[in-house]
């Protein structure tokens, strides 16, 4: 039995990027453990991100060792082939099979890894693993250097220099390649294709999880198997707890839903959220607080470009619902003096974005010595401003129970932005002449 392997090209290229970040020294990082659910299964296994997004090897089991310097390599330690295992548990690659087929210089079987890391670790400058990732791993890697300092007598020396391999991995990652924004739009055209099913389906009486399920047929039915996250499909007031994921309760007649969910493909995050009425009419409360929050968006999305720093679409957001809560008369006092003053956190209290990639709150540093980074072409961000308006006695009773959040994932250009997820519909025409039409 085979497997198609992917395009090695990406991932040579970025564990070359790697190596001439290092400059010298040995590189290690393992993909994840496999994690049990109970007592004869385990959880769906997803790898690590660092690990794949260098190797596309998408087995458990597995150790990548890069080497810079004179004589750079990349080494895959990884599970052997078995084919009484592969019986119970599917196919495995083996090392000359993954040497073949995903690019490296050389690769070895997983119980050989200590035995051979000792022996890579001899005469390197520095040491580059995920420090703390992990307590087994850092006791193991410690143990590891101290077998190489017993071989000081014959001349072999241990890499001196401790260095945490994330911290270049991160910025690498940041910035995505043509291969990883192909993989995006894909991502986020499945998201935006659930979200309009989820729009067409719904109808009072129904319960957030049947919803849920429509998200799910739609992610699987074009090859996402997993959401990115666990989905939030919240009616009502529910919509007005940030994290909610019960996702249990009842549709009422005259409800707002609110759903923020997208879908993992072939390892890449989308996210998304749309806010609806459940019957699929807005009422003229929710129609005023929704307009506030969609400008909210549009004057976000309209600064995250180059130039502009990644707090520089959060700062538009906040200026929109300021002057859009003072006009419903959440909050008093000129916009100046809601900003100064932060009353508006009782109404929105979380930021306005992040980054997105292989996981869906991304790496990647948001502040370069101390000031917010400029953004620039390649990295991708979500923008999602809110409004949620929990009852209250200094809240008008119509606004209450109130959650709105507007979401979509937006790459930076040369010259601008690209919404990758521009198709979800948005506007309250949009949204209303979908929910018309079963």
């Amino acid at each position: 039995m085979t497997r198609t392997a992917p395009d090695t090209a990406p991932y040579t290229e970025r564990r070359k990027h790697l190596q001439d970040k290092m400059q010298r020294g040995i590189a290690l990082i393992p993909t994840a453990p496999e994690v049990a659910r109970n007592a004869d299964a385990h959880y769906d296994y997803r790898h690590d991100s660092h690990f794949y997004y260098l190797t596309g090897f998408a087995e458990p089991g597995a150790v990548l060792v890069v080497l810079a310097g004179e004589e750079p390599q990349s080494i895959l330690f990884c599970r052997e082939k078995d084919a009484e295992r592969e019986v119970w548990d599917g196919f495995r690659y083996g090392p000359d099979a993954a040497t073949v087929h995903f690019g490296f210089d050389a690769a070895y079987p997983i119980e050989q890894l200590d035995e051979k890391l000792v022996e890579l670790m001899g005469n390197q400058a520095a040491l580059f693993y995920p420090i703390g990732m992990d307590a087994v791993w850092d006791a193991r890697i410690l143990k590891l250097r101290e077998a190489v300092k017993a071989k000081a007598r014959t001349g072999i020396r241990a890499p001196n220099e401790v260095r945490d391999v994330r911290e270049p991995l991160n910025e690498m990652r940041l910035f995505k390649d043509a291969h990883e924004l192909d993989i995006m739009r894909n991502a986020a055209k499945i998201s935006t294709g659930a979200h309009r099913r989820a729009m067409r389906f719904t109808r009072p009486g129904q319960y957030e999880y049947e919803v849920e399920a429509e998200l799910l047929h739609e992610f699987c039915r074009y090859g996402a198997r997993h959401p990115a996250y666990t989905s939030i499909v919240a009616g009502g007031a529910n919509a007005c707890t940030l994290h909610y994921v019960g996702n249990k309760a009842r549709l009422s007649d005259g409800d707002l839903l609110l759903i923020d969910a997208g879908c993992e493909l072939e390892s890449y995050a989308s996210d998304i959220t749309r806010t609806f009425p459940v019957n699929g009419r807005f009422g003229a409360a929710q129609k005023d607080v929704y307009e506030i929050v969609l400008a909210a968006q549009a004057a976000a999305i309209a600064v995250a470009k180059p130039v502009n720093s990644w707090n520089a679409p959060h700062e538009a957001a906040l200026r929109v619902l300021a002057q859009g809560f003072i006009d419903l008369k959440l909050c008093k006092g000129s916009v100046e003096a809601v900003l100064e003053s932060e009353s508006y956190k009782q109404f929105y209290m979380h930021r306005t974005g992040h980054w997105l990639g292989m996981d869906v709150h991304d790496v990647g540093e948001y502040k370069i010595d101390s000031n917010w980074r400029p953004l620039q072409s390649g990295m991708v961000l979500t923008v999602e401003p809110g409004c949620y308006i929990r009852p209250s006695d200094n809240v008008p009773r119509e606004l209450w129970n109130i959650g709105i959040r507007i979401e979509d994932d937006v790459l930076i250009t040369s010259n601008g932005n690209e919404v990758l997820t521009q198709a979800a519909p948005k506007t309250v025409s949009e949204i209303e002449e979908v929910m018309r039409h079963e």
